[in-house]
């Protein structure tokens, strides 16, 4: 059975349960990190050395495979368990979808990454209002972005859900659920389209309906 390690609260660990979820692979959930904590224990650095989640096991005995880096995770159970469906087999197709989950890690990610800090996990009484704003100054150009990209595009990759939707719905559904009273939200018709298509999938049930935390 696959493994996968990690808090459900984690952005990262929600990209792995989705991906097995829509694949249809059983998996085994154990709660590590945060207050859960074990990311220091020697096994678990044999898993994934940087400390951090997910990390996941696959497979048995000589087949069994470990993996860290989530949107490596994202895309390893879509190759192996939905290859030519959720893992494009044409070339061009992949690497359309591959540069989009890549702009999630080191483009998205980075930009929100403060406001969710400041407006979710710290007090507010010492919330750093200039990383606020410049994040949120950071982040509505992407959102921009995406939403020219979803006016042409029913899905990342066209016209077919495929394994780029799922770090970037991630992505979204966290910056979707800052709180209301700091940060109004402009309207982006194509993706909430889109985020609304995501929602309505079985597979994102437990990943995209959950409070963030």
């Amino acid at each position: 059975m696959l493994k996968i390690w990690g808090r459900i609260s984690s952005i990262n660990v929600r990209k792995a349960v989705w991906a097995a979820q829509e694949v249809g692979v059983a998996f085994e959930r154990i709660d590590t990190g945060g207050k859960f904590g074990g990311t220091q224990t020697p096994e678990y650095l044999a898993r994934n050395p940087n400390a951090m989640v997910p990390a996941i096991e696959d497979g048995e005995g000589a087949m069994q495979l470990t993996l860290f880096e989530s949107n490596v995770i994202v895309r390893y159970l879509c190759a192996r368990y939905s290859p030519g469906v959720l893992y494009p087999a044409a070339l061009a197709q992949r690497f359309d979808a591959e540069r989009w989950m890549d702009w999630q890690q080191t483009t998205m990610n980075p930009a929100g990454r403060d406001a969710f800090i400041q407006l979710i996990r710290t007090a507010p009484e010492q919330r750093d209002a200039q990383k606020i704003a410049a994040s949120i100054a950071a982040m509505e150009p992407l959102l921009q972005l995406l939403d020219r990209h979803l006016a042409s595009h029913a899905y990342l990759q066209g016209a077919q859900f495929g394994m780029a939707d799922i770090p970037i719905a991630c992505e979204v559904h966290r910056w979707w659920n800052l709180p209301a009273a700091a940060y109004q939200r402009p309207h982006y018709p194509h993706v909430e389209r889109w985020f609304a298509a995501m929602l309505a999938r079985p597979a994102s049930r437990g990943v995209l309906d959950i409070r963030i935390e």
